[in-house]
Parts: C-alpha cells; structure tokens; sequence
C-alpha cells in the first residue's frame, strides 16, 4: 500500500507520516528531504525557496517512479510532501490506482484563527525549520484556503481540521 500524504505548510503531514510509520510500520519518504538532498548534491539548481510549481514539476515525475517500482514489487511505503499534484491520478493506471490511498491535510479558517499560537509551537515538533519568519497568520489562512479550492476542485481525499487537531488513518 502507498499512502500518499500532502496538505499546506504547518498541517501535520511529517507528524502524520510519522505516526503511520510507528503505527504500521511503513517506511516514509519526505519529499522536503529528497528535496534538500537533490539540491545539496548539485542535482539540480532548484533551490529550497524556488517556485513550489518549479518543485513540483522536477520531484514529482522522480516519486512518481518511486512509487510504481514500490507497487510493483509488493513494498508499503508513505511518501509525504506539499509536492504531490492535485492530479495525480493521471500518471497511473488502474492496477497502481488500488494500491494508493491520497489524503490532503487543510485547516479550516476557524481552526487557524483559534489554534494559530499552537500552529506555531507544534512547527518543529518533527523537522527543524531553520527559515519559518513567512509563517504568520495571514500566510497559513490563504495557503490552507488555497489548498481546500484546489482539493475541491480536483475532487481529491481530504481531510478538514475544524475544532480540534485530531488525525486517525486506519489502513
């Protein structure tokens, strides 16, 4: 089984990939840290604050792969990231359909608004953000509102974070 994980900045997705992991034992991929390793290595020259389209546009065709060669050889694995495409769906047939289960974490206004102090403590619970100044309010409310149209319109699984921060996957 693949899980792929996606959703705006601050939503959870590493926490997430990383309770699945110690839950079910599936090995993770961050997209942030194939990222970071594509760009140290002199792989491309991209760099960690290029265009999030420009990203998605070079990572995604590598993960994509990934998870093929995953499916085909009976692995489990969770890729998590903000680089996975809204349509993804397009880049894989039937047979690799069924093994992919898709979740888009986005936090609703009344959530950001309320919880926005625990947004900000939680924001290196998992990785350290060495850069995180663009994380104001203003920002996290029109990134999550971005992510609930697209998630809408392309009519993908997602999960709206309302009252309380609170995320269980069964597989």
């Amino acid at each position: 089984m693949i899980i792929l994980i996606t959703g705006a900045s601050h939503t959870g997705k590493t926490a997430l990939a990383q309770q699945l992991l110690e839950k079910y034992k599936y090995p993770y991929l961050s997209m942030d840290h194939l990222k970071m390793g594509l760009i140290r290595s002199g792989n491309t020259s991209l760099t960690p604050i290029s265009d999030d389209s420009d990203l998605t546009s070079y990572l995604w065709p590598i993960v994509r792969e990934i998870i093929k060669t995953a499916i085909e050889n009976k692995q489990n694995l969770i890729v998590e990231g903000c680089y996975i495409p809204f349509e993804w769906q397009k880049d894989f047939d039937s047979d690799y359909l069924e093994n992919i289960k898709y979740f888009c974490l986005v936090m609703s206004e009344e959530y950001i608004r309320n919880h926005f102090a625990d947004i900000e403590k939680y924001a290196n619970t998992i990785e350290n953000r060495l850069d995180d100044e663009w994380c104001t309010m203003e920002s996290v409310l029109a990134d999550n509102a971005g992510m609930l149209e697209l998630a809408q319109r392309y009519n993908v699984n997602y999960i709206l974070i309302e009252h309380k921060y609170e995320i269980n996957i069964d597989l």
